[in-house]
């Protein structure tokens, strides 16, 4: 019989970690490329309330993000993330898709 590799507990917390700093690098270029699409086609009203909305939107995943990765890095044992945290993120992220597509019209 062989013996069973021991499990490193810190692995998983920072793969975890890694991979919200990518998502949120990736929201970010999404939330720049939005801006740019509103000012590129003309400055108006509506493209300006949708660019703000994008920014607030982005700012929120932004702070859902940055609390997680520190939770991460401070506990050698973290808890699950929060239902209400990961609500606010994935509505934060479908939002900011919506207000992508509506600056393509």
């Amino acid at each position: 019989m062989t013996a069973q590799p021991v499990r490193d507990p810190g692995l998983q917390p920072e793969r975890t970690r890694l991979a919200w700093r990518r998502t949120t690098l990736a929201g970010t270029v999404a939330a720049v490329l939005a801006v740019r699409a509103a000012l590129h086609g003309g400055v108006s009203a509506p493209r300006i309330v949708v660019c703000a909305l994008c920014g607030v939107l982005w700012l929120g995943f932004l702070t859902v993000a940055n609390r997680r990765i520190h939770t991460l890095a401070t506990s050698r044992a973290p808890a699950a993330l929060a239902p209400r945290h990961a609500t606010a993120a994935v509505l934060c992220t479908v939002a900011l898709a919506v207000c992508g597509a509506l600056l393509l019209f």
